[in-house]
């Protein structure tokens, strides 16, 4: 019995316990995603630069380079350089695209701006009309001034009110060859300084002789300093008839350089003083050098004045 058992096999059984592997979960999807994302990226770099102007290239450029340059100073972006369509529009109907908000003018605006710069160089030239019917009022009305009234003509420029004095072969403003002022023109000048007194505005001097020159011209002195001194003393009187020192903004002397008769440069009529009763707009042309800040500001002012001359011309006039 104990032999039979011991020749029976040992049966072992083996049980392995199965685990599952560790949870991924979605980590290499992400890294993945991330990859296909920087390589479209790069894909289109590389097809905008290669597909981008040298100027648009320029104009990159100096943004990272000085990336607060176009915010502090102003001016275009980089989409204006030298794309068939400036500044990024979506059409060529559109020119205003890589700018700021700030330096987008709109049709609207511009009109806006326009009608705004018209009505002030209306009420402007009104002003000054006004001023030119009171200068000839006075003129006419004075017994000592009426009788050389021909001498002074006045007119509405595009730079505002001229009052020119000229002379006349008979009743000379200045004598011969020297700056000294004969006492009507002293008298007439004093009181255009009373009437200009109260006005809020700036005013130039021209002083203009005859085409005669002085015999030691080119070395000594010349129409052009007599010229500059007769606007000076023009000056001084202007300023005893009670105009402020302060409205002066410029006196200066042409010589015999802008003629008011060119067919006869030795007329008398070429030897006056030109009072020129300046527009704002003119004040600020003279301010920043000769120039406007719109290329329209100057056509605008010169139909203003012209309009308001024609609808003056009906007034009595000291011409």
């Amino acid at each position: 019995m104990a032999a039979k058992e011991a020749k029976q096999p040992i049966i072992v059984i083996k049980r392995i316990k199965k685990g599952h592997h560790a949870h991924h979960g979605g980590a290499w999807k992400i890294a993945y995603a991330d990859f296909v994302t920087a390589m479209m990226a790069f894909f289109l770099l590389m097809w905008l630069l290669g597909s981008t102007s040298q100027g648009d290239l320029k104009g990159i450029s100096d943004y990272f380079n000085a990336p607060l340059k176009v915010a502090m100073l102003g001016g275009r972006g980089a989409g204006d350089a030298s794309s068939l369509i400036q500044g990024g529009g979506t059409d060529l109907s559109r020119r205003d695209g890589q700018v700021r908000n700030g330096d987008v003018v709109t049709e609207e605006r511009k009109r806006t701006t326009r009608a705004a710069r018209m009505e002030a160089a209306k009420i402007e030239a009104q002003r000054l009309s006004a001023l030119k019917a009171k200068v000839e009022a006075a003129i006419l009305s004075t017994p000592k001034f009426a009788e050389f009234a021909h001498q002074v003509k006045l007119d509405l420029t595009p730079d505002g009110l001229r009052i020119q004095i000229v002379d006349d072969q008979q009743r000379p403003m200045f004598d011969s060859g020297a700056a000294i002022v004969k006492p009507y023109m002293r008298d007439l000048l004093q009181n255009i300084g009373g009437l200009l007194q109260g006005m809020d505005a700036r005013v130039t001097l021209s002083g203009h002789t005859d085409s005669k020159a002085f015999g030691n011209a080119q070395r000594g002195y010349s129409n052009w300093e007599l010229s500059a001194d007769r606007a000076n003393a023009s000056r001084r009187e202007l300023l005893a008839g009670g105009m402020a020192e302060e409205r002066i903004f410029r006196v200066v002397g042409l010589a015999a350089s802008v003629p008011l008769n060119a067919e006869d440069p030795a007329a008398a009529i070429n030897r006056r003083i030109s009072i020129i009763v300046m527009n704002k707009q003119a004040e600020e042309r003279l301010m920043n050098g000769g120039e406007s800040k719109e290329a329209s500001d100057l056509d605008d002012v010169r139909d203003v004045m012209d309009d308001t001359a024609r609808a003056q011309q009906k007034t009595p006039s000291a011409d």
